[in-house]
C-alpha cells in the first residue's frame, strides 16, 4: 500500500524535530527540547501504528493519539517561540505541524462519523 500524505508529512515533520532538538541543545536548554523531541517525533509513530490498524476504530484512536501529539507539539513551539529561551525561529516548524493538525483533524472527523 502506498504510504499517505500524512505518514509523508508526520515523517518529515520528525526528521525536522530532531534536527530542531540538536539546535536547541547546542543553546543549552534541555527540558523543553526533550520534550518537543517526544511529541513531534510521536506524531508520526502514532500515524504509522494507525496505518496498521487492525480495525477502523483502532485506526481512529491512533490518528486522535497523534493529533494530540501534534497539538502538544504546537503547544512547545510556541513556548520557545514566545520566551526567547533560545535564539531560533521556528516559525517553518509551527506552519507545518498547524498544517499537520489540519489533517489529522480531519482524518478523525471523517472517520468518526461512522463508528
Amino acid at each position: 500500500m502506498a504510504e499517505s500524505i500524512i505518514q509523508r508529512k508526520s515523517f518529515a515533520f520528525a526528521l525536522e524535530i530532531v534536527e530542531l532538538y540538536r539546535s536547541i541543545i547546542a543553546q543549552h536548554e534541555y527540558i523543553i527540547s526533550k520534550q518537543l523531541l517526544r511529541s513531534g517525533t510521536s506524531i508520526g509513530a502514532n500515524v504509522e501504528e494507525g496505518s496498521a490498524g487492525i480495525s477502523r476504530k483502532d485506526f481512529r484512536a491512533k490518528m486522535s493519539t497523534a493529533l494530540k501529539e501534534a497539538r502538544e507539539t504546537k503547544y512547545w513551539l510556541r513556548i520557545l517561540k514566545e520566551t526567547k529561551l533560545v535564539n531560533i525561529d521556528v516559525s517553518n516548524e509551527l506552519a507545518h505541524v498547524h498544517e499537520i493538525v489540519l489533517i489529522l483533524s480531519s482524518i478523525v472527523k471523517t472517520t468518526g462519523e461512522d463508528l
